[in-house]
């Protein structure tokens, strides 16, 4: 069984999807897929479905949803729901247990895992410092997304969350491999995209933090500046909130490298952005 949720839900088995178009036996799916080789509680999947507030028949209707579903596992075998000559049948993948229900994916695919794999391995890459690894590694489980999580999933509380929390795990990786590709000296070529994450992400600090740096190290030091000055705009004016001590650490370093007068390069004027940041005491 191959599991896709890092966008679409797409279930395949035997590269035959078993995906259901009605709402609520994908949210079902959903929910068993994400949570693979888990047992997922039925009290969880009726929050999930009625949203903490079951009808008196929702055990019944519940088991008709899973019902379904083994039917299209069954299809995607060729077989019934049973074994079927020592075959595996719809029930040895879609396994009723005492508290719930468990999805075998019997050593399939997930994105999921799959980023998070990635990811994990792109975190060690930049804690040992080869930022070249870690960016290739991270780009690699950014690429597994299409769009959000679940996206064509009518979710309930338990797939928001869910979704919610994937979200930030790749707001992270994306951080950090924006981080890996400062420390390679690809600024310029990340204007573009930071241009727009800004965007998309309006309180971001650490974005907002990034995309001063690309800036300033492009040689556009006022563009940088007028980033912090829309970022704390927006953070006072929707939180309530000033920007944080890092990034007022930044914006202090850069306004006193504009301020400082012209002189003649030397070896250690002449260090790259980062160096001459990290000797102001800039955390980015």
């Amino acid at each position: 069984m191959d599991i896709d949720v890092l966008g679409g839900l797409m279930v395949r088995v035997n590269g035959v999807s078993v995906t259901p178009t009605a709402p609520k036996p994908r949210q079902v799916l959903a929910l068993l897929a994400l949570h693979a080789d888990r047992v997922v509680p039925v009290p969880v999947l009726f929050e999930e479905v009625w949203a903490g507030r079951p009808p008196r028949s929702a055990r019944t209707t519940l088991q008709t949803y899973v019902l379904q579903l083994r039917e299209l596992i069954a299809a995607a075998l060729g077989t019934d729901e049973q074994h079927d000559g020592g075959r595996l049948g719809a029930k040895d993948i879609l396994m009723t247990t005492p508290g719930g229900y468990l999805l075998s994916p019997g050593g399939g695919t997930s994105d999921v895992r799959e980023f998070e794999r990635l990811a994990g391995t792109g975190y060690r890459a930049m804690d040992a410092g080869d930022f070249a690894g870690a960016a290739r590694q991270l780009r690699e489980a950014l690429d597994l997304w299409s769009e959000s999580a679940f996206a064509d999933v009518q979710a309930g509380p338990q797939l928001r969350m869910e979704a919610k929390r994937l979200e930030e795990s790749r707001l992270c990786a994306l951080d950090q491999r924006i981080e890996a590709d400062l420390r390679l000296g690809r600024h310029r070529e990340l204007l573009a995209e930071l241009t727009v994450l800004v965007n998309q992400y309006r309180t971001h600090e650490s974005l907002h933090a990034q995309f001063m740096l690309a800036l300033q190290r492009s040689g556009r030091r006022g563009e940088a500046l007028d980033v912090y000055q829309r970022l704390r705009g927006t953070l006072v004016h929707e939180a309530g909130l000033e920007p944080s001590a890092g990034l007022r650490r930044l914006q202090r370093s850069m306004l006193a490298a504009a301020a400082e007068p012209l002189a003649p390069p030397t070896a250690s004027a002449t260090g790259t952005g980062p160096e001459r940041e990290r000797a102001a005491g800039i955390g980015w």
